[in-house]
């Protein structure tokens, strides 16, 4: 071995680096959240921040990390201070990233139990405990993954097994299949619908209501305008809830009209599925448990960082189906239904040890922890929709059901027409956003921009968005 190879594995030299890395960390999570440090994002041209690490990539051997680390903070957002307001990306909590790095230097993997015993029997529990919150019965299953994208994708693939008998997995199909989703859906679900090859046809978008929550009196409607277009329907989705606004499906009733059909429902919760931990708002997941399918995101509403997402199968066989394959240098005969060998459940083999990061929080803190972000999230939501609603100069789209909240700067006497409001919002989160101090973002509504914001900082106060409304009316 060389002794540059033995320096790099030194154990003092990642003692003393981890140190001062933690105290760096420590120091700057201290100031973020307090509200110290002004800026949530140090905006710079994209093309100037390329070329300052283009110039420090050259020069890529005996660096001060711990000074290369700092610089690298300077030039981050920063999800910890409290004017941040913008994605669904939570603040993880401090242990995750203290089980991140055990995780890393282990580095085991879990496509087999001999590469990861310790990880795939965690990952059971974790998965059996989350189930029981959805009062799935005792024989669900499923996996963690890697976001909800692959989430989505692993539920949908496992829909078409089950809907097809199998035969588009293991001969192809040349039969139109489809899914119905509400137009508000996330984009991963029509990326997996066209990863699957169905095309445009293979999305039926459900219209939504003035709430935009899916219409159900549209569901028999495109179902038998499918079916005469001799398009099989092998699934519906529902939001819960939706990105853009926060608003949660009628779940019961598109449970209702699967059950009726014989159609796989899914339930893409990644975001407003940790609502399940609060009894005030359990209602609006009323019929989850109807799913055959549910993901949710532990990096969204349960303060674990970037990604873990669990997938889960109301029916357990379900997650052994969906990649239904022979590996014979991984995987033979009873093995592949084996659940401490996880390969065959998933779409990833080298698969990182995502339940760590949950199983130390709930180690930690319990899991009542996830029920406090959730009621304090929620909390500064509602509130945030109330000071809208005093002020004269800005409404709301909607009442928020969730965290996240619809509103737009609309100036008195001015009598602005719906596309120049549009434009002048618009213009405003731009100028907001290369100012730095605040950080939100906007989505399209009926054909009309509006801001958004997702209170994921439980760090957050009403005088923060107050400031961030005056804010916006000074640009």
């Amino acid at each position: 071995m060389t002794d540059l190879l033995n320096k790099a594995y030194d154990s003092e030299d990642f003692r003393k680096l981890g140190h001062e890395i933690v105290d760096l960390l420590a120091d700057y999570l201290q100031s973020q959240k307090m509200g110290k440090e002004k800026k949530v994002l140090p905006w710079q041209n994209p093309d100037n921040l390329l070329s300052k690490y283009q110039n420090d990539f050259k020069n890529n051997k005996n660096q001060n990390i711990k000074n290369f680390y700092a610089e690298l903070l300077n030039d981050s957002i920063h999800i910890y201070n409290p004017n941040y307001m913008g994605h669904q990306v939570c603040p993880p909590l401090p242990i995750s990233a203290i089980a991140e790095l055990f995780n890393s230097l282990l580095n085991n993997g879990q496509a087999i139990y001999e590469m990861g015993p310790a990880a795939n029997v965690m990952e059971r529990i974790i998965i059996e405990w989350i189930s029981a919150k959805f009062n799935y019965p005792k024989e669900a299953f499923g996996i963690l993954t890697s976001g909800g994208s692959i989430g989505n994708l692993t539920a949908l693939l496992a829909a078409r097994q089950s809907q097809t008998q199998y035969d588009a997995w293991e001969k192809g199909s040349k039969k139109q299949f489809a899914i119905m989703v509400s137009e508000q859906a996330h984009y991963s679900v029509s990326r997996a619908v066209k990863i699957m090859g169905w095309g445009e046809q293979g999305i039926i978008q459900l219209p939504v209501d003035k709430n935009f929550r899916v219409d159900p009196n549209y569901l028999e409607k495109r179902y038998k305008e499918a079916i005469d277009k001799n398009i099989q329907v092998i699934a519906v989705v529902a939001n819960v809830c939706n990105t853009a606004t926060g608003s949660f499906d009628p779940i019961e009733k598109m449970a209702d009209f699967c059950e009726k059909y014989k159609i796989w429902l899914h339930a893409d919760a990644a975001h407003g599925g940790a609502a399940i931990f609060l009894e005030k708002y359990k209602h609006l997941l009323k019929g989850i448990d109807r799913a055959d399918s549910i993901v949710l995101d532990f990096h969204k509403m349960m303060m674990n960082s970037a990604l873990t997402t669990a997938v889960l199968f109301k029916e357990g066989n379900k997650s052994y189906e969906t990649f239904s394959q022979k590996a014979s240098y991984l995987l033979k005969g009873k093995q592949a239904y084996e659940w401490y060998n996880s390969a065959n459940r998933s779409l990833e083999c080298t698969k990182y040890w995502m339940s760590l990061k949950i199983y130390s929080i709930i180690k930690a803190y319990g899991e009542d922890i996830f029920k406090d972000y959730v009621e304090t999230t929620f909390h500064i939501a509602s509130t945030f929709a109330k000071i809208i609603k005093k002020e004269n100069d800005f409404e709301l789209a909607l009442e928020p059901e969730s965290n996240i909240v619809c509103f737009r700067f609309n100036p008195e006497n001015k009598n602005l027409s719906s596309a120049e409001l549009s434009t002048l919002n618009a213009d405003k989160r731009k100028k907001l956003t290369e100012d730095g101090h605040f950080y939100i973002v906007q989505t399209d509504l009926s054909e009309e921009t509006w801001l958004r914001v997702t209170l994921m900082n439980p760090f957050t106060t009403e005088k923060n968005i107050k400031e961030m409304l005056n804010a916006l009316r000074r640009i």
